[in-house]
């Protein structure tokens, strides 16, 4: 981890996204399918292993290391600067699961080294009020080419290495918007 000091940092949980069904399939011109409900919601209940319930990774064999996925609202805060857009990016939009204000997420994944060696991902945790969640980050989360047809033209360069990040959850518990703490655990 880049320089953060273990221990909880306040944070705001500004959305939690959760949908059964891949949104972002075809071509990002005929637009994203429709969600079966709404996707954002005021808490979430997460399973050790698996990931959020009710979302379309979860208990996918496939998605365990990568069954949830971290987002730093900052990230679209300056998106929107850089393109000279008007008002803010709507978070639920970049179909992460968590979108936190307050901590440079994109700094808690993996890292591949010049040398072809590579990093763990940090553990962390995140409490926001019933409990610290632990999570194991692996692989930074890539932005996709839906961005530019989803929140603007220009997204999708614009948010290369500012993702997220690709976790598993190590604990059961939930999670809900508002204020939260991630603590950034040392390593093992």
């Amino acid at each position: 981890m880049s320089g953060h000091v273990a221990g909880p940092r306040p944070v705001e949980i500004v959305a939690l996204h959760v949908s059964p069904v891949h949104a972002f399939e075809g071509r990002p011109g005929d637009g994203p399918r429709p969600d079966p409900e709404p996707a954002g919601r005021e808490r979430v209940v997460v399973r050790a292993g698996l990931g959020i319930v009710g979302d379309r990774y979860f208990n996918r064999r496939a998605h365990q290391r990568a069954a949830v996925s971290l987002f730093a609202a900052e990230s679209l805060d300056e998106l929107a600067r850089r393109l000279g857009l008007a008002g803010p990016l709507d978070p639920l939009l970049t179909r992460r699961n968590i979108v936190l204000r307050g901590f440079p997420v994109d700094e808690l994944a993996a890292r591949r080294h010049r040398d072809g060696t590579s990093s763990d991902g940090a553990l962390f945790g995140l409490d926001s009020g019933d409990g610290e969640i632990r999570f194991q980050a692996y692989r930074p989360a890539a932005p996709c080419a839906w961005m530019d047809a989803v929140l603007a033209p220009g997204a999708f360069r614009g948010l290369r290495g500012h993702g997220g990040v690709r976790c598993a959850p190590l604990d059961d518990g939930e999670l809900r918007l508002g204020p939260a703490t991630l603590t950034v655990h040392p390593p093992a």
